[in-house]
């Protein structure tokens, strides 16, 4: 090799190896810069907008547990507080710390007492000489509608009872009370009450209290209390048998009035217990639903499939606005006791876009289906809704009644109340029967 060319060499070397090196640097700095906007542009929208947030739905079935920030401790003494202040034999619905509750509450004395959750079939009995002579304790019941705090379940097992809590938590008395709740499981021997010795605010830690059907009768729980904490009933068949328990179908809907071109129908799938009916009446209120008819009852099984509701029939005038007539209820969220519902969207029909749609049918009647997925040829419910403008939506007006009569004592009183008031879901009510044979309320006095 002659020393001319080897003299070339070092330079070669460099424009051979060093313009490729450079190059590729300079592309690398190129896409950290492209990759840095990128991402950039992915958290801040243009002019400074952000991420569309998807529309909340109008009436959720049931919230999801949310992560809220630690409770100071004034916020939590203020909580239990407004719990245990005695309502002067009121029961209250309030959202405190982000939980729905029912709730009433009262002083007791060596007489005992009794606290009662108005249409709910909830009720605490403090006995005699429960509380020593001389003192005076508050005590709470409260009607957690909160689904968070529920017990986490198996496929297996069934939510059969609300939860509901005694207070103050840890609470113990001379005398065992008496807690009193509806239940609606079908094998009442295959129902077990739980108990989570925890306060509300806390991480809920639920046990079997006693063995299945210790506590149950054919609609109700009861169970002795040695202190006060959190109950509720799940319903555990034995393997190889299938449980079932009983629903409530109700339905709901706001008012028709003259020239309302859409009409929404709500079909709520309940525990057949007083309180879950509640629960539906008090979510519709800010919305302006109203039971329409009776509940009717469904006979719902753990072992088979979903829920389904079909649309069968809708009055001349009315078309169906959503894209199916059929619609679907996942199986856990009846089985465990989440309140779910469904809905379908009416609208008028009109002769031709120049008419007016008052000019309808001032009228609408809707049939449906409800059936297990796979039972619809063994069992299935048919629900009928009718609505018209010229029926009264209006509350009726208030009818006044004569003075309390006080030759009753206070205790016995709350007594009788308590056993006359819960409902039934084999249908025995007193109330039921005084319609069919006519009484008013007067005769009854």
């Amino acid at each position: 090799m002659c020393p001319q060319e080897s003299s070339f060499q070092p330079s070669q070397f460099l424009l051979l190896v060093g313009i490729p090196v450079g190059s590729a640097l300079l592309l690398v700095q190129c896409l950290r810069w492209y990759r840095s906007r990128w991402l950039l542009g992915t958290c801040l929208k243009p002019d400074g907008q952000e991420e569309p947030v998807s529309p909340s739905t109008p009436l959720p079935e049931y919230d999801a547990p949310r992560q809220c920030p630690p409770a100071t401790l004034p916020e939590i003494a203020a909580f239990y507080q407004e719990l245990h202040m005695p309502t002067q034999g009121q029961t209250i619905i309030r959202q405190l710390m982000n939980k729905l509750l029912v709730f009433s509450a009262r002083e007791v004395d060596h007489r005992g007492g009794c606290l009662i959750l108005q249409d709910t079939g909830i009720s605490l009995h403090i006995p005699p000489g429960a509380v020593a002579v001389g003192r005076q304790e508050r005590v709470s019941l409260i009607l957690v509608w909160d689904l968070s705090d529920a017990p986490s379940l198996s496929r297996s097992q069934g939510l059969v009872s609300p939860v509901v809590a005694c207070g103050p938590h840890g609470a113990s008395f001379l005398q065992p009370c008496t807690l009193t709740f509806k239940h609606c499981a079908q094998q009442p021997s295959y129902a077990r009450t739980y108990s989570s010795d925890t306060s509300l605010l806390d991480a809920k830690a639920w046990r079997p209290l006693g063995r299945p059907g210790a506590h149950t009768s054919l609609d109700e729980c009861r169970i002795l209390l040695s202190h006060f904490s959190l109950y509720t009933c799940v319903l555990e068949a034995p393997v190889g048998q299938a449980a079932r328990k009983w629903l409530q179908l109700a339905v709901f809907c706001s008012p028709l009035v003259p020239g309302q071109s859409h009409l929404q129908l709500r079909v709520y799938f309940l525990n057949n217990t007083p309180c879950a009916l509640q629960w539906a009446v008090t979510n519709e209120q800010p919305h302006g639903g109203r039971l329409r008819g009776p509940c009717q009852l469904f006979d719902f099984t753990g072992a088979r499939g979903d829920q389904c509701l079909k649309l069968k029939y809708i009055s001349e005038g009315w078309e169906n606005v959503d894209d199916s007539s059929s619609q679907l209820v996942p199986h856990l969220h009846i089985w465990h006791g989440k309140c779910p519902f469904r809905s379908f969207c009416f609208r008028r029909k009109a002769v031709n876009e120049n008419e007016d749609c008052s000019a309808s049918t001032n009228e609408i009647i809707v049939t449906m289906h409800t059936f297990q997925d796979g039972l619809e040829t063994k069992y299935m419910e048919i629900l009928r809704f009718q609505a018209s403008e010229e029926e009264s939506w209006a509350a009726p007006p208030p009818v006044s009644q004569p003075p309390l009569c006080n030759r009753l004592p206070s205790e016995l009183f709350e007594q009788l109340q308590m056993l006359l008031e819960p409902n039934s879901i084999t249908g025995v009510d007193w109330r039921r029967l005084v319609s069919c044979v006519g009484l008013c309320g007067m005769k009854i006095r």
